[in-house]
């Protein structure tokens, strides 16, 4: 799913108006009447305490009309004008006047926070003050009723964005935006959802379609897409009936060191699960054992020393090569990295103290092979880009970052980032329960076991991303999120590629129909 900027949906909203022929307020009745009827599908006409919230501008014009179809279907709807300025939008005028026609309960001007309704817990907010076009800043009254609607807790339905909340920058002022339980976005998601400091401001979200222009949909490039089982199903590489082991690639993950040669037994095995013929690892001689007698399918090479890296020889030709889980930092593996990177011409993915070396010894990043995936967690981003102002900034550096070394960029957290040049690929997958040690380190194995496959190295970064995710979504229900760990994201790699074929089941109502038919 693409993931739209505010200036491409309003290029969008105008050109489905000339090719299609209708006006703005025909959109924005179109716009509404998706709103009312998301409403009416789960309210069944109930009559609890609906509080609509309209602003002067188009998103407020979308709440008239929700308010007024509302109002027509006998629901308990109190409308109210959020009046913050004494400009309004052509669209807000004439959905106002048709609510003044439809019902004798006109909506109540609000002018000051000395006019703040009662609202009770068990009532409805719906949030239409503020649209995506937002560009004044919250007058100290209106960030009271915000106020007052947290102070409520009342649940709030917010229409197309929470109200306060830009679509392309992060809020100076947490009171000014309005909490969300669910949030109506028009046509497309944005990129605000998916941000650790901007995802807050609504619990839940979902996509109304409300009829943009299918070729304009189709064919604009976004920044940024949401990646979800539609997106990797035509990633994914069917098997041939007699294929062996050497069709599937040979993988070889360098790490390890004294206490940390689980990191490179859980991305040996992430390698080997997601479908990666052969895996080989390289580490101290400590790990030798631990390894072959946990896991037995691995090969073995082992370093000089017995406790870390400081030498990398190998005679073996992998396809691709995992550096860094659990490698640690001292100068002998920094050195052997170097001299490493020097000779290597095979395609590289690098995780954790990888790229902590790399942040230590910058130069280094100009010896990675083209299309080298780096997959940091936050800190250790910091560590490459250097500090940044807020999500956006992350972003912008971290393109910035891919485009100077021509490398792909995971940036994991609770909405993994794939950044490759301008571009932006959003993982829908994943849950809490993945923050834990080691699923990282699944991560990298799973990455490279794709490459392995012969899947470039975009299409590995997004799909193993989905497939980690997944994984983990499957699982959770089952284990819960505190008793999660790493391993448990491997038992869930064949649950992840089942579901990618798996067909929703009919719903039971419409399978009691056909029997009655019957």
């Amino acid at each position: 799913m693409k993931i739209f900027s505010k200036e491409q949906i309003y290029e969008g909203d105008a050109l489905t108006s000339k090719k299609q022929g209708i006006t703005s307020t025909e959109l924005m009745e179109r716009a509404g009447t998706q709103i009312f009827n998301w409403l009416h599908l789960r309210m069944q006409g109930a009559q609890v305490p609906i509080h609509i919230f309209c602003g002067i501008g188009n998103n407020g014009g979308d709440g008239l009309v929700v308010a007024r179809h509302l109002i027509t279907h006998g629901y308990n709807v109190k409308t109210y004008i959020v009046n913050y300025s004494k400009t309004r939008s052509k669209d807000f005028l004439v959905n106002y006047e048709r609510i003044k026609s439809t019902t004798k309960d006109w909506p109540l001007l609000l002018n000051d926070a000395k006019e703040l309704p009662e609202i009770d817990e068990k009532d409805i907010i719906v949030d239409a003050i503020f649209g995506i076009g937002l560009n004044r800043p919250i007058v100290t009254w209106v960030k009271q009723l915000f106020n007052h609607f947290r102070d409520t807790k009342a649940f709030v339905l917010s229409i197309d964005v929470p109200s306060g909340l830009e679509t392309d920058a992060v809020p100076k002022d947490e009171e000014c935006v309005v909490n969300a339980g669910y949030t109506l976005s028009f046509q497309t998601p944005k990129l605000v959802f998916f941000l650790p400091e901007t995802a807050k401001y609504t619990v839940q979200w979902e996509v109304l379609d409300i009829g943009i222009d299918p070729e304009y949909l189709f064919t604009t490039p976004t920044e940024a897409d949401l990646i979800g089982k539609n997106e990797v199903l035509p990633i994914y590489k069917p098997r041939e009936k007699y294929s062996h082991k050497g069709h599937f690639g040979h993988a070889l993950v360098i790490g390890g060191s004294y206490g940390k040669i689980g990191a490179v037994t859980l991305a040996s095995r992430g390698v080997l699960t997601i479908g990666a013929g052969k895996v080989t690892a390289y580490m101290p001689k400590c790990g030798y054992i631990p390894l072959q007698s946990s896991f037995p399918e691995a090969m073995v090479i082992t370093d000089i020393d017995d406790e870390k890296l400081t030498k990398i020889d190998f005679k073996i030709e992998p396809d691709v090569v995992a550096f860094g889980v659990g490698a640690g930092t001292d100068t002998k593996t920094m050195s052997a990295f170097e001299a490493f990177l020097k000779t290597n011409t095979k395609p590289l993915v690098i995780d954790a103290d990888g790229i902590n070396i790399l942040a230590k010894k910058k130069t280094l990043l100009k010896l990675l092979p083209e299309n080298t995936v780096l997959t940091p967690h936050p800190k250790e981003l910091e560590g490459l880009i250097g500090k940044w102002t807020d999500d956006f900034d992350k972003l912008k550096k971290t393109k910035a970052l891919s485009k100077k070394y021509k490398c792909i960029v995971v940036i994991k957290g609770a909405n993994t980032i794939t950044v490759y040049g301008d571009k932006l690929y959003v993982n829908a997958t994943g849950n809490p329960s993945l923050a834990t040690a080691g699923t990282g380190d699944v991560l990298t194995g799973m990455i490279t076991g794709l490459i392995a496959q012969g899947y470039d190295a975009l299409a590995a970064s997004i799909f193993g991303v989905y497939l980690h995710g997944k994984s983990a979504d499957l699982l959770v229900e089952e284990l819960g999120y505190q008793s999660f760990i790493a391993s448990h994201v491997i038992e869930g790699i064949p649950l992840a590629y089942l579901d990618l074929f798996k067909q929703p089941e009919p719903p039971q109502v419409e399978e009691a129909n056909e029997k009655e038919k019957k």
